[in-house]
């Protein structure tokens, strides 16, 4: 893959990735299913999910490769994107996956993610932080069509 462009912050995740899923012009009802795991990138799909907030899409959240435990997000009212009951289906037009699947210690692995991605005719984003896919390898083991890395760094603390 090649850079194209360096952003900054929240809006640099977020911009681009709506852009992106704008320009796909999906039907509406199209599902945007993301992929991750449960606490850590929960936070990141309802970001992610909430730059597309006005898009008549259902967006997925599936909890590792998990899809039999899919849920729906809606968006609250002053509040934001918020996971929901369960999904009825999944079938995406669009797969996120999220950095955190490839970290060393979940048990995930590219091929169980390639073999996901086989079922369905669709396109693939990767959205990650700190170089998560580079670092696993997996950005040249899955066919991604964009992948949004995001850096944290430095993360200063003070006190008192």
């Amino acid at each position: 893959m090649e850079k194209v462009s360096t952003l900054k912050g929240i809006p640099g995740m977020l911009r681009p990735f709506k852009e992106y899923v704008t320009n796909m012009d999906l039907k509406e009802g199209s599902q945007i299913v993301y992929y991750g795991c449960p606490g850590t990138c929960t936070p990141f799909v309802e970001l992610l999910s909430y730059a597309i907030r006005d898009m008549p899409v259902q967006n997925i959240f599936v909890p590792l490769l998990d899809e039999s435990s899919a849920k729906s997000l809606v968006n609250v009212p002053k509040i934001g994107m918020q996971i929901t009951g369960g999904a009825e289906k999944v079938d995406p037009s669009l797969i996120v996956i999220l950095g955190g699947l490839s970290m060393d210690n979940v048990p995930v692995s590219a091929a169980d993610m390639n073999a996901v991605i086989s079922k369905y005719d669709c396109t693939v984003i990767g959205s990650c932080c700190m170089s998560m896919f580079e670092k696993s390898g997996w950005v040249n083991e899955i066919d991604f069509d964009l992948v949004i890395d995001a850096v944290i760094d430095p993360v200063d603390l003070y006190s008192r």
